[in-house]
């Protein structure tokens, strides 16, 4: 079976696992802090914040945005039920808005009609790895005073118009889960460049504590003691400094991953672009994405539907799944979404499909996938 996702870890990630372990230092400490300043070199963040998440990065970033109960937030119902969890964990309520059909991400137009004197902020995704129009929404925001939040889960080494997403909105949240790019097995992390937030966000990350465990062992070594104070209800949404050591070696990697993982979707693009009756992904200029996943949309002229076709692959031993889920269909929202139609988003979920796309993967894998596509759907 060729699998639709595995991540790329080699010894070199065992290796500094292997070495944090034995140093005693396994919590948060040193190397999180390292891997958070490798990570605002990489984005171009003036601030990085290391979670054990990224529902837990986005559940901060609401937080710190002033989000609260009866408030409303403006996002997609296709997207992973994260991110619209995230704004119920702080009483408030997800407003879904359309995507565009060909970017999944989104549509600002559709957003701006949904803006009432609730609506405090609008979180974007950026789906399967391709950037939303960020300064649609930027500018959207704007003029509304809303908050402005990326849900960038898929998007580490993805860019926006030449610049690293990660360094253009006051709050980014990233997930280092094993079907992202790079992995720490579990994590997320959470850039800004607003200092108020980032101060907030290192107190609420560990219980609402004044002083960290490093702070303390700093103030032991020179002879002074230091007495924490919880000065707010917190979280325990910290990370480790095993996973932040996977997370150093995974990042100075992240743009040869990137790179291969664009030459086999490239690959893909390239030699089914003639099936008629498929849509594929596709970049506009300003746009570049990481290809965390490979979508497939079959248009009504398909020979086989979306389920029917995941397990024809299935049978030819090639994995497959459904597309991006609309969460205003799944059982813990539909019965308070009941009303609630969206065509665009519905129709996108119901008739797309995610297929084989990791490093490192044989030539006889990708032709595989491509010929048995092109069988499949001729």
């Amino acid at each position: 079976m060729i699998p639709i996702s595995k991540p790329y870890l080699t010894e070199d990630e065992a290796a500094s696992a292997h070495d944090t372990i034995l140093s005693g230092w396994v919590t948060q400490g040193p190397k999180v802090e390292e891997f958070e300043k490798k990570f605002c070199e990489y984005t171009g963040a003036e601030f990085a914040i290391a979670v054990s998440n990224c529902t837990t990065a986005l559940h901060l970033a609401m937080i710190v945005s002033g989000i609260g109960r009866n408030d409303e937030v403006i996002c997609p119902s296709m997207s992973y039920i994260a991110t619209a969890n995230c704004i119920r964990y702080t009483g408030a309520v997800p407003v879904f808005a359309e995507i565009n059909p060909i970017t999944y991400n989104i549509d600002a137009g559709h957003a701006e009609k949904l803006i009432n004197k609730k609506t405090k902020a609008v979180l974007i995704a950026h789906q399967i790895g391709l950037p939303a129009d960020i300064d649609a929404f930027r500018k959207l925001c704007e003029n509304h005073s809303l908050k402005l939040i990326e849900d960038a889960a898929c998007a580490a080494g993805s860019s926006y118009k030449g610049k690293k997403i990660g360094s253009h909105s006051e709050l980014v949240c990233f997930s280092f889960h094993p079907r992202k790019v790079i992995t720490t097995g579990e994590g997320g992390m959470i850039t800004t460049n607003n200092e108020d937030y980032y101060d907030r966000l290192k107190i609420l990350r560990q219980h609402g504590m004044s002083v960290n465990a490093m702070q303390r062992h700093i103030a032991e070594k020179q002879g002074k003691v230091i007495q924490e104070d919880h000065i707010e209800t917190g979280y325990n949404y910290r990370m480790t400094d095993i996973q932040a050591a996977i997370g150093i070696k995974q990042l100075k990697k992240l743009d040869w991953i990137v790179n291969e993982r664009r030459k086999i979707a490239l690959r893909y693009i390239s030699e089914l672009k003639d099936i008629n009756c498929i849509r594929l992904p596709d970049e506009e200029e300003g746009y570049f994405s990481n290809f965390q996943s490979f979508s497939i949309y079959l248009k009504e002229n398909s020979p086989l539907k979306r389920n029917e076709l995941i397990v024809k692959l299935n049978e030819n031993g090639i994995a497959s799944k459904r597309g991006i889920m609309t969460s205003h269909r799944e059982t813990a929202y539909k019965k308070e979404y009941s009303k609630i139609k969206l065509p665009i988003s519905e129709n996108t979920s119901d008739n797309s499909l995610l297929i084989p796309l990791f490093i490192p993967m044989s030539e006889e894998e990708i032709n595989f996938v491509i010929t048995t596509l092109r069988r499949l759907l001729s």
